[in-house]
């Protein structure tokens, strides 16, 4: 069961994280003094905890919790998963986390994360479900010109997993063999599909209307010098102001807005914690 002294830090990122679905849903972007407030706010309640009832290792371990989702948060960044304002709040998450000791830090860490992806799986396929909804003829002409273009592909997965399959339904039963057959030949239809609404978020953006952190297609430039190059990170603050000087509209891959996975993920952990953990720790004994 988690402690008291945890309510305040759940309930400070519970707000912050409807302020920040709100925002995401709305402008496409969650705004540095929103996470860093959090972060902030974090920070100083376990400093006047610690130094109220005499517990350091409390302000410790929001310090390791923080270090930890710096770490991921930055790797998610840099690979291009998340955007810039997912990756702040991840790391304010790392500051309210239910750490009680040095060993549960990586369970707690690795715990939530997993938690966050699981139900960020569930809601990235709901969403993308919405923008072909939306994009229903852009794109039923890409899935078209994919499945045209590689019926070979699928044709080889379908007897890979048939042999798999097999070997499956040989070894482990009816059941596995069918999940395994079933895996490898829809692989390439869900490769289809997720290139396909990746090609639905692409939109022809204005300077006025771009923000950080958004991700160029292509390279652009601007004169004969001038090159903005894509990158993981997006467009920075000083590209911004050379397209808007330029007056230049560019091409710009939006994503899947994730801070509601965030919400989710944080409601789950407040009420189901203590179980999921004790399904973690159980999962990696048989592991090892």
């Amino acid at each position: 069961m988690v402690v008291e002294k945890y309510y305040f830090l759940f309930g400070l990122a519970l707000l912050y994280s409807i302020f920040a679905v709100v925002q995401d849903l709305k402008k496409e972007e969650i705004a540095n003094w929103l996470n860093y407030s959090l972060i902030c706010f974090a920070f100083i309640y376990r400093v006047f905890y610690a130094l109220s009832f005499k517990d350091k290792m409390f302000l410790i371990y929001g310090l390791m919790g923080f270090a930890l989702f710096f770490i991921f948060a930055n790797l998610l960044y840099y690979s291009g998963v998340f955007g810039g304002g997912d990756a702040k709040l991840l790391m304010g998450f790392g500051v309210i986390l239910p750490i009680e000791s040095f060993y549960n830090v990586f369970f707690v860490g690795i715990g939530f994360l997993f938690l966050l992806f699981l139900v960020g799986a569930f809601y990235s396929l709901g969403y993308s479900l919405f923008i072909v909804g939306r994009n229903w003829k852009r794109f039923k002409k890409e899935f078209k010109g994919h499945w045209v273009g590689k019926k070979t592909l699928f044709g080889i997965c379908f007897f890979v997993g048939l042999m798999f399959g097999f070997i499956g339904w040989q070894g482990f039963g009816f059941d596995v063999g069918m999940i395994v057959f079933g895996f490898i030949v829809l692989f390439p239809l869900l490769y289809f599909y997720l290139f396909s609404v990746e090609k639905c978020m692409i939109r022809l953006v204005s300077p006025d209307g771009l923000t950080e952190g958004d991700w160029l297609v292509s390279d652009i430039k601007l004169g004969k010098k001038c090159l903005i190059k894509k990158s993981a990170s997006g467009l920075s603050y000083d590209d911004i102001i050379k397209l808007k000087k330029a007056g230049k509209s560019v091409w710009i891959k939006k994503g899947i807005p994730f801070s509601p996975a965030f919400l989710v993920a944080l409601i789950v952990m407040v009420f189901f914690w203590e179980v999921l953990l004790s399904r973690l720790v159980g999962f990696l004994a048989l592991l090892s």
